[in-house]
């Protein structure tokens, strides 16, 4: 058995997928899930924006979107759809690396995931440098430690992942680094819904700290 697991970071620009050109056009920035690739070389995408009419627009009438749909909830819209063009993640997907998560702004993704072991590591790395505007920006343990905080703390993956956020870009630093706009963009959020989130996770985690 492998013990060690590396969390992996790649950033992504120049590729012509549907969701980065969108994001180039319409500067609206894109959450997605890993893309699910099927037997007939389709790709099933699901992901969300701000709401926005352009960015739907825009993927409406790409040809190579088929079937997309759109559901609203406040100020945020989640998409579903087909597309008929895989992107350059699958590539890194078929040396071993585990996607969790992509965020296209401005025509570029960074696409966070793990490996399993410094083999793959040095298949996704060397994957990354032989195609064309994909470079590998950060790797770093994934301690054991880390895994159990939301079941730990009761958090759910929302939360999780705004502390995380707001952790990473300095927005509990003094003075502060970033403003809860800046890190709700980040998280492809508006700023309401990041506090809302943030003050939630706040509020179990003092809970449990103080018992109450």
């Amino acid at each position: 058995m492998i013990a060690e697991c590396l969390v992996v970071e790649v950033r992504v620009s120049g590729d012509d997928c549907p969701l980065a050109e969108a994001t180039a056009a319409t500067r609206t920035p894109v959450r997605a899930e890993p893309p699910q690739l099927r037997a007939d070389g389709n790709v099933l995408l699901r992901f969300g924006a701000p709401r926005d009419d352009d960015l739907a627009a825009h993927l409406d009438a790409d040809d190579r979107i088929r079937y997309l749909h759109r559901s609203r909830a406040g100020d945020r819209d989640t998409y579903r759809c087909l597309s008929k063009h895989p992107c350059v993640v699958h590539e890194l997907v078929s040396v071993g690396l585990l996607v969790e998560d992509i965020a296209y702004r401005d025509g570029d993704a960074t696409v966070t995931g793990a490996v399993v072991g410094h083999d793959v590591l040095r298949g996704v790395m060397e994957t990354a440098g032989d195609t064309v505007g994909v470079q590998l920006t950060r790797t770093y343990p994934l301690r054991e430690e880390a895994a159990p905080v939301t079941g730990r703390y009761g958090l759910t993956p929302p939360q999780t992942a705004a502390l995380r956020a707001a952790v990473a870009a300095g927005y509990f630093a003094v003075p502060r680094a970033a403003t809860s706009a800046e890190v709700a963009e980040s998280l492809g959020l508006s700023k309401s819904a990041f506090l809302e989130r943030l003050r939630r996770a706040e509020a179990t985690l003092y809970g449990e700290l103080f018992g109450e």
